[in-house]
């Protein structure tokens, strides 16, 4: 009996995937936060601490979902800080609900696609392009196949 002592280059199935799983159930915690709010912060701290036990292309996804929390925290301070200096000024009390609603609808919007963006991507074996971006990664998004 002869043994095939060859070695074979690793083929795509065989690609390094370490953290996949990871990055999709953070993506799936960050959506969860739309009913329950705990999940997203349960999320990035799982990003962080796994962020340098994953492969590189999955860092890009762990770092994306980062940014993802930070600029949601940002933002929403900004929003609250502007949602009181409307109450100080005296601005009528439809202002600030309406640009409470507003801000809600846009921040949904937001996450939802930077998530749809980063699990369709991580399920097709794609980094994100654009970790640091502030919109969807520098993925381009069309309605065509």
């Amino acid at each position: 009996m002869t043994s095939n002592s060859a070695t074979f280059p690793p083929s795509a199935a065989q690609a390094d995937e370490r953290g996949t799983k990871l990055a999709a159930v953070i993506y799936i915690l960050f959506l969860g936060s739309v009913l329950a709010v705990v999940t997203a912060p349960v999320g990035v701290l799982l990003a962080h601490l796994r962020r340098r036990h994953v492969a590189d292309w999955v860092a890009t996804h762990l770092q994306f979902q980062i940014r993802t929390f930070w600029l949601g925290i940002v933002g929403a301070a900004i929003f609250l800080a502007a949602w009181h200096v409307l109450g100080l000024v005296g601005a009528s009390a439809w202002a600030p609900w309406a640009l409470g609603y507003a801000f809600f609808t846009a921040c949904l919007i937001w996450m939802v696609g930077r998530c749809g963006v980063g699990i369709h991507r991580l399920m097709a074996g794609r980094p994100i392009d654009a970790p640091r971006s502030l919109w969807l990664g520098g993925a381009r998004v069309s309605l065509h196949d």
